[in-house]
């Protein structure tokens, strides 16, 4: 048997062969054509087809890109498959092919976010908290690693994101993290990645960083204890315009700020003093009934436009332009709620310690003034009904210890 030689080729003969074929052995040549003004040379393997016995060649690139050393040894990786019993061009094809699906298939992490974001909005009842995703991924993510494939993300790359800010801004990282872990949750479901998250806390992240609650204090918003509403009422009602007006209507139902501002006349019943708050405005998405005392009534019979006005389709609170509530010219919305709050008149350091649930949880003094529940039950950790029990003994007139036993305290 002839002895095969290979390495026939030297890289200055490769770099001055005239047109033609070259051999350096093993399968692989040195093809030479003439082009415009010079010679086009590139590397081919070739070989004859096992079933058919044909001659098949695979392109393996042009001098210019692939050394003499890098041929031989992409050469050498085809005789190990022809060894195998695979076939070198059907092997790349099988490559390209799979390539082109996964680039097909595969997302970035803000592409991830914004499908995921997308699919959950519906569910969202707050409108700033949709608003805030996109916002705190923009600023904290997107410059990191939002270009990056979802499946790429680890957790050297989450700890780039979360670490400069968690000590400073422990709250906002808390929230970035929770967010990132979602949408890496949601790109696992749906394929686009593989493993453990890197962004989970629990068993994970907490083993890196130090929980928010030993970084930073939290302190809560001042808040207005119930003993003080009426002479807070005094002052307030000195004030004119919606805001003023939806504020007095939210401690006068104890009802989220969210719900008052785009509160419309189809969901009020004077003659049953009732007001109906519909699924799709409450975050629970359950709706629920408010019983309207006579000082809520007041306020509804003067927000009621006069004259032959149609109410049905206008909002209770309405904004400087027609057919938008105040929340839209910042006249009645939870920020602006709180200027009249804040200003002189009104005491100025009572403010609402939520956004969305501004008096709800404050000026009844659920938190500051009635706090949580007594000792011995929460060390008992009796039922929850026992809790608003106990929470509506403190509460001043049956009805309103009826509301806050049944519903909580809202």
């Amino acid at each position: 048997m002839a002895k095969t030689i290979i390495n026939r080729l030297s890289d200055r003969r490769v770099r001055t062969a005239r047109v033609g074929m070259h051999p350096d052995g093993g399968g692989l040549y040195l093809r030479v054509t003439a082009g415009t003004g010079a010679f086009n040379r590139y590397w081919l393997f070739r070989y004859a087809d096992r079933r058919t016995g044909k001659d098949r060649q695979l392109g393996i690139g042009q001098l210019d890109t692939v050394s003499l050393a890098r041929a031989r040894s992409a050469a050498r990786e085809c005789r190990e498959l022809l060894l195998a019993g695979k076939d070198p061009v059907e092997t790349r094809r099988l490559q390209h092919a799979s390539q082109r699906l996964t680039d097909a298939t595969a997302l970035t992490f803000d592409q991830c976010a914004a499908a995921y974001i997308a699919a959950h909005r519906a569910g969202w009842s707050n409108v700033k908290h949709g608003l805030q995703w996109p916002t705190s991924l923009a600023t904290y993510v997107t410059p990191v690693f939002g270009s990056l494939p979802v499946a790429a993300i680890d957790t050297g790359l989450v700890l780039k994101v979360l670490e400069p800010i968690w000590a400073t801004k422990s709250e906002t990282a808390s929230r970035v993290r929770g967010r990132i872990e979602a949408i890496l949750d949601w790109a696992k479901a749906r394929g686009y990645r593989e493993g453990e998250n890197p962004a989970r806390w629990r068993g994970h992240l907490d083993k890196l960083l130090p929980a928010v609650t030993k970084v930073r204090k939290v302190e809560h918003h001042p808040a207005l204890p119930y003993g003080q509403v009426a002479e807070f009422m005094i002052e307030l009602r000195q004030l004119t315009g919606p805001a003023a007006k939806a504020l007095q209507f939210t401690i006068s139902t104890a009802a989220r700020s969210d719900e008052v501002i785009s509160m419309r006349w189809p969901e009020v019943d004077l003659a049953a003093k009732l007001w109906t708050v519909p699924p799709e405005r409450t975050k629970s998405r359950r709706g629920h009934r408010v019983p309207l005392s006579e000082p809520a009534l007041a306020i509804l019979r003067e927000m009621m436009p006069k004259g032959a006005d149609n109410i049905g389709h206008k909002y209770v609170f309405p904004g400087a332009k027609v057919g938008r509530w105040a929340i839209e010219q910042c006249s009645a919305s939870s920020s602006a709620l709180m200027p009249g709050v804040r200003r002189p008149g009104c005491r100025g350091t009572w403010i609402p310690s939520r956004a969305t649930a501004m008096w709800s949880r404050t000026v009844f003094g659920r938190r500051s003034a009635i706090g949580r529940p007594s000792a011995p039950i929460s060390r008992a950790r009796w039922p929850k009904r026992h809790s608003r029990i106990s929470m509506a003994m403190k509460r001043s007139g049956p009805t309103s210890a009826a509301t806050c036993s049944r519903s909580g305290g809202g």
